[in-house]
């Protein structure tokens, strides 16, 4: 039987040997801890075992989640990091931390008209369909820069960064293509004024090549938590 501790242990040092090979500081990429689908007890034992930030993408369940951890939420970040529809901002924007996967302006708008102003600003990413999939959510990288600068604009948010969800590939090579993609859009806004310092890339599968193309957060729940229902029962 697999322990949360263990595996993040082992992540860790995954984590280490990738940032030597990119020649950087593992303290500068962050494991957010993709909890989605694991009940209240997984996160307790990973909070337990160090971990402070986790990310979820079903509101509901992400909402019940934090009721059941009422007693550690002043010591965990919580991370949306699915789809987001407009008629759930109200409670995003009340109950989490970050949201990765801003998609489109009118999203931004409602999170900044619906943030709590006894709440610290809420963090955002811009989500890029970096691979360009159909079946994907997320602006193209055409559509970033006049997106970037208009979040930037709205109060009660911070821009953080960018955050994508690329193709599958096999090899390391294949890997980091999408993620130098995306890295590349990030140093062209950050060269427009835009202070931006999250890139939010690399899962499980790829956190190597994400690391290498600059990644500063990594989204990782499978070598963590174990394989997992696809949706929440």
């Amino acid at each position: 039987m697999f322990s949360i501790a263990e595996n993040l242990q082992d992540l860790s040092l995954r984590l280490q040997r990738a940032c030597e090979q990119a020649q950087r500081a593992a303290k500068d990429v962050t494991v957010l801890a993709v909890s989605k689908t694991c009940p209240p007890e997984a996160v307790r034992q990973a909070y337990a075992a160090g971990q402070r930030a986790f990310g979820e993408n079903y509101v509901q369940e992400a909402v019940d989640k934090m009721a059941a951890l009422a007693d550690l939420r002043p010591h965990l970040s919580w991370h949306l990091i699915g789809p987001l529809q407009s008629n759930k901002t109200r409670v995003v924007a009340e109950q989490f931390d970050w949201v990765h996967s801003v998609d489109r302006l009118k999203i931004a708008q409602r999170l900044s008209e619906q943030r709590p102003a006894h709440l610290p600003p809420l963090q955002v990413c811009l989500q890029v369909n970096i691979s360009g999939e159909l079946s994907k959510s997320g602006l193209t990288a055409a559509e970033v820069p006049a997106v970037a600068q208009a979040v930037a604009a709205l109060p009660r948010l911070q821009l953080r960064g960018l955050m994508a969800v690329p193709a599958p590939a096999e090899g390391l090579a294949a890997q980091r293509e999408p993620h130098r993609a995306l890295a590349a859009l990030f140093a062209q806004l950050r060269a427009t004024g835009l202070v931006l310092d999250t890139l939010s890339m690399g899962m499980s599968h790829d956190l190597e090549a994400a690391v290498l193309e600059g990644a500063t957060l990594v989204r990782v729940g499978t070598a963590i938590f174990g394989s997992r229902p696809l949706k929440p029962v």
